[in-house]
């Protein structure tokens, strides 16, 4: 067992559910997670995050998403409800979907005012490693899709952003 992992283990219940919100924020995921500890590895933790996620019913996959500021969004009003942690982590994840074109900026914001409008929901991507280009032409896909594969897309998503966001709590990145 790694000693980010004993860290993990070691910490009071409230102590490590807060930090564990900070990868995603359901009560209820967090929580499951903590109930599970200890975990011997990066991988059982990993298996745990997802398996949490698909367990989650969808008021608390929104409950998380209410977490996320909208993609392309500088320094939104959405991050002053986040820990400093998570608005940190949402500034590098998002980095990359940051443009200085005004163009792509306003499909930007047209696309998440549109997607909002259509789902009910903040549109949810792993924005790391993903340029401004990519994203837009994944939010434009992604309004294509029913109800019911968006849903499936948004778990997939947020699953890939908690598991990056464990490895960071974890000091792995």
């Amino acid at each position: 067992m790694s000693s980010r992992l004993e860290w993990l283990g070691s910490l009071p219940l409230e102590e490590a559910e807060e930090q564990l919100f900070t990868c995603c924020a359901s009560r209820q995921w967090a929580r499951k997670m903590v109930a599970n500890r200890p975990y011997a590895q990066e991988a059982s933790l990993v298996e745990a995050a997802a398996a949490g996620i698909a367990e989650l019913a969808w008021s608390e996959v929104l409950e998380a998403l209410s977490a996320h500021p909208r993609i392309g969004e500088r320094e939104a009003a959405r991050t002053a409800a986040l820990s400093a942690q998570e608005a940190e982590w949402s500034r590098q994840e998002q980095s990359g979907a940051a443009t200085p074109d005004a163009e792509v900026q306003a499909a930007l914001v047209a696309g998440n005012l549109a997607y909002e409008e259509r789902f009910g929901h903040v549109f949810l991507i792993r924005a790391t490693g993903r340029g401004a280009d990519e994203v837009l032409a994944a939010l434009h896909r992604r309004l294509r899709n029913s109800v019911e594969d968006e849903q499936a897309v948004v778990r997939a998503e947020l699953t890939e952003i908690a598991v990056l966001r464990i490895r960071k709590l974890l000091g792995l990145l």
